[in-house]
């Protein structure tokens, strides 16, 4: 396939994350370019930006190969997710537009209407898309890369079980966006962190070392009382 050069970082990261890729494999320049159709100078310099992204590493005698992360660097990025998305819902409460707004609030209707129809691939990418936007109306696109690198990674390391109450995750969502509406940082932060704890029990590691058991995900110890999230 064909692409245009500066997209090639782009396709081989979803490529990776995909599982087209497999961790641990070569990344031959020569090979890339002509799956992608470009020259090999894009493919050098997205294999530059992937490595820096934690996707590729360069092996002595091997070049750049897939990454493998361990357990725990793939636990270490639930971790900075639970911490950086509340944040972002801080932010977005202070710095969001009437336009970030919008499409949150139609996000949420559309959600909730999927939800009642048992629809777990259109949520799957309306919640990506939620959680893109708020990220957006944080207005700091430090921080809007970083939870977009997580995303990536996470999407990659895990498998993401659908909640067993969708209605329940995407009341969640409107909570969420009614904090940010009102320019209520710390209950957008504080529902945030609690949406995203729930979340994180339904993650399952795509690999896992030798000799370990499967284990589920530390789930929260704080029940969420999803009454209270609406006043």
């Amino acid at each position: 396939m064909r692409i245009p050069a500066h997209s090639v970082c782009t396709a081989i990261r979803d490529d990776i994350v995909s599982g087209v890729h497999e961790r641990g494999s070569r990344l031959t320049e020569e090979l890339l370019a002509r799956r992608y159709g470009v020259s090999r100078v894009p493919v050098r310099e997205a294999l530059r930006t992937l490595e820096a992204e934690g996707f590729v590493v360069t092996r002595r005698h091997a070049g750049a190969c897939v990454a493998e992360p361990t357990e725990q660097e793939a636990a270490d990025l639930l971790e900075m997710r639970m911490l950086l998305e509340p944040l972002g819902a801080s932010r977005a409460a202070q710095r969001r537009t009437e336009a970030h707004l919008k499409v949150l609030r139609g996000l949420v209707r559309l959600g909730q209407e999927r939800a009642r129809r048992g629809n777990s691939e259109d949520l799957r990418s309306l919640g990506g898309w939620f959680h893109e936007t708020l990220a957006q109306a944080s207005g700091s696109p430090a921080l809007t890369s970083m939870l977009t690198q997580l995303r990536h990674k996470i999407s990659w390391m895990y498998s993401v079980e659908a909640p067993a109450n969708p209605a329940e995750s995407w009341a969640e969502h409107g909570a969420i966006v009614d904090a940010v509406a009102r320019g209520d940082a710390e209950r957008a932060r504080a529902v945030t962190a609690l949406h995203t704890e729930r979340s994180t029990a339904a993650h399952r590691l795509r690999f896992r070392a030798a000799g370990d058991r499967p284990e589920r995900v530390r789930n929260s110890q704080h029940p969420v009382n999803m009454p209270s999230l609406r006043h």
